[in-house]
């Protein structure tokens, strides 16, 4: 299990992605980690990492994406990359590439 040390890394790196798109408001969260970049919703409290699968869904914790994306939210360390609404489809479909 990661520790800390991995939130406050992924956080002063800019590790903590918010993908804006416009004129919805849609929004997608990534967070770079280690060795892959993880999509988020922290509103339901979901990661696509394995760590989620593993442990969080049988304990009820959260890893340590999701941690690093409300520290990011509390020190305002979070990177909003802006997109159009046409562009939607394609970075859903590169993300879900990307996931499996």
């Amino acid at each position: 299990m990661k520790g800390r040390g991995d939130v406050d890394s992924i956080v002063s790196s800019m590790g903590v992605k918010l993908h804006y798109f416009e004129p919805s408001g849609r929004k997608v969260w990534t967070v770079v980690g280690k060795e892959n970049e993880h999509w988020l919703d922290p509103e339901l409290g979901f990661c696509s990492c394995e760590d989620y699968y593993y442990n969080v869904l049988s304990t009820g914790g959260k890893c340590y994406h999701l941690k690093a994306v409300l520290a990011a939210q509390e020190k305002g360390k979070v990177e909003t990359v802006k997109f159009s609404d046409s562009e939607f489809e394609s970075f859903i479909a590169a993300l879900v590439k990307d996931l499996i």
